[in-house]
């Protein structure tokens, strides 16, 4: 019984960690993936970088075109997009500030 304190011990400890760090992330992922998956024509973006533009086009291998005043588009893949625009910083933004 004394040598399996130590395996249970690690199996609690990865419970733990399991529910406390790696589930909410993974949730957060998928609801971020969705997030981006439903971005379209219209709609005014902010990028990790910090950019903030009015998407015109979207392409099938996931690249965006956004324009950021007029007349001036640049191409962004969708991966790099931090979440829509809405007047202020989102969430994820201002934690890892």
């Amino acid at each position: 019984m004394q040598a399996m304190q130590p395996i249970m011990m690690m199996l609690v400890m990865f419970g733990i960690f399991y529910f406390i760090l790696i589930r909410p992330q993974v949730r957060k992922q998928k609801e971020h993936q969705a997030a981006l998956s439903k971005l379209g024509k219209g709609d005014e973006i902010i990028t990790r970088g910090g950019i903030i533009g009015k998407i015109t086009g979207v392409s099938d291998d996931g690249i965006l075109v956004v324009e950021l005043q007029e007349k001036v588009r640049v191409r962004i893949p969708r991966a790099f997009v931090e979440g829509k625009w809405e007047g202020k910083v989102p969430e994820s933004a201002a934690k890892a500030a």
